[in-house]
C-alpha cells in the first residue's frame, strides 16, 4: 500500500498522466477541425452565390409575391371551420395540389373570393347603399364563397379524365415493354418517359418510390389514393392479386388493356347518346328565338299595323 501511493503520488506518474490527457485533448481538436472544415465548406456551399443565384434567377412573383399570398392564405384559412378540411385536402390530392396550396389556404381563399366579390362590389356601388345594393353583394359574397369550390370540382374530374383517357394506351405500351423483356418497373418508367400527362406522372412518382425502398404493392395503392380513378383502382386490385397468386404479368397486362379500351368505347358511345338530349337545351333557348327572330322579325311591323287598323275601323 505504502509503494502502491508512493508511485500514484511520484512526479513521473503525475507527468505521464498529463501527456496522456494532453494527446487525447489533441486528437478530439485535430479530429474536430476536420469535421469543422468540412462543416464550414458545407455552408459555404449552401449559402454561398450558387443558392443566391439560383433564387435570384426565379421571377419576383415565386420568390416574394408567391410566399406572401400563401401566408396570407392561411392566416385567413384559420378563421374557417375546420370541419370539412380533410376532404378539401383529399381533393386538392386528387386535383393533383394545383399551385402547391395547402387545405388550409384552399379555406382562406374561399374567404378571400367572399369578401373580395361582396366588398368590392359595395365599394363600387358606395353612391346607392340601398337593400338592392346590400342583396347583389350578399349574393357575389355566396357566389365568390362557392367559386373556388366550383373550380377544384372541375380540375379533380378533369384530371380523373386525362387519365381514364391515358389508361388504355398506356397499359397497351406497358404489355409491349413487358413481353419484350422489361421488368414492369422498367416498363413504368419508359411510358412515362414516352408521353406527358396525369397518368404517367404518377407512374414516374410509383417508379421513384420503389427506387426509395417502398414496395411494389404499397406504392401503387398510393398511386389509386391520388387519383381516386375506379378503373386504375380495379387494374391495380388485379396486378396486386395475380402477382401474390404467380400469375404472369404480361398476361394480365393484355387482359386488363383490351378491358379498359372496351370500358373507354362504352363510354364514349354513352356520350354520343347523351349528345341528342343535351343539344335540346341549346335549341330551345339559344336557335330557335335566332331563327324566330330573323324569320319573323321583318313581319312584325306589318302585323302591328294591320292589328291598329282593325282595331281603329
Amino acid at each position: 500500500m505504502i509503494i502502491q501511493s508512493s508511485f500514484l503520488g511520484s512526479p513521473i506518474t503525475f507527468a505521464l498522466l498529463i501527456s496522456v490527457a494532453s494527446f487525447c485533448i489533441w486528437q478530439a481538436v485535430a479530429s474536430g477541425r476536420g469535421n469543422r472544415t468540412v462543416d464550414a465548406r458545407l455552408t459555404t456551399f449552401l449559402t454561398g452565390d450558387i443558392i443566391e443565384e439560383t433564387e435570384l434567377s426565379q421571377p419576383f412573383r415565386k420568390r416574394v409575391v408567391a410566399p406572401l399570398l400563401h401566408k396570407a392564405l392561411r392566416m385567413l384559412g384559420a378563421f374557417m371551420p375546420k370541419r370539412n378540411l380533410d376532404k378539401v385536402a383529399q381533393l386538392l390530392v386528387y386535383a393533383g395540389n394545383p399551385v402547391g396550396i395547402t387545405g388550409l389556404d384552399f379555406l382562406g381563399l374561399r374567404l378571400l373570393t367572399t369578401l373580395a366579390l361582396a366588398l368590392g362590389y359595395g365599394l363600387f356601388m358606395t353612391s346607392d347603399l340601398s337593400i338592392t345594393t346590400l342583396r347583389n353583394a350578399f349574393l357575389l359574397g355566396v357566389f365568390g364563397y362557392f367559386l373556388p369550390w366550383f373550380w377544384l370540382r372541375s380540375r379533380v374530374r378533369r384530371r380523373q379524365n386525362e387519365i381514364r383517357r391515358a389508361l388504355p394506351d398506356a397499359l397497351d405500351m406497358l404489355t409491349i415493354g413487358v413481353e419484350a423483356g422489361l421488368a414492369f418497373e422498367s416498363a413504368l418508367l419508359r411510358v412515362g418517359q414516352q408521353w406527358q400527362n396525369p397518368l404517367t406522372d404518377e407512374f414516374n412518382r410509383v417508379v421513384g418510390e420503389m427506387h426509395m425502398g417502398s414496395g411494389r404493392v404499397r406504392a401503387l395503392e398510393r398511386m389509386v389514393e391520388r387519383t381516386g380513378v375506379a378503373e386504375l383502382a380495379t387494374f391495380v386490385a388485379v396486378l396486386v392479386q395475380s402477382t401474390q397468386l404467380g400469375v404472369s404479368i404480361a398476361q394480365v397486362l393484355h387482359s386488363q388493356a383490351e378491358q379498359m379500351r372496351t370500358i373507354r368505347r362504352q363510354r364514349a358511345e354513352e356520350q354520343a347518346r347523351q349528345a341528342s338530349v343535351k343539344i335540346v337545351v341549346v335549341l330551345v333557348f339559344f336557335i330557335f328565338p335566332s331563327m324566330f327572330i330573323v324569320i319573323l322579325g321583318p313581319a312584325v311591323p306589318r302585323i302591328m299595323d294591320l292589328l291598329n287598323s282593325m282595331a281603329g275601323g
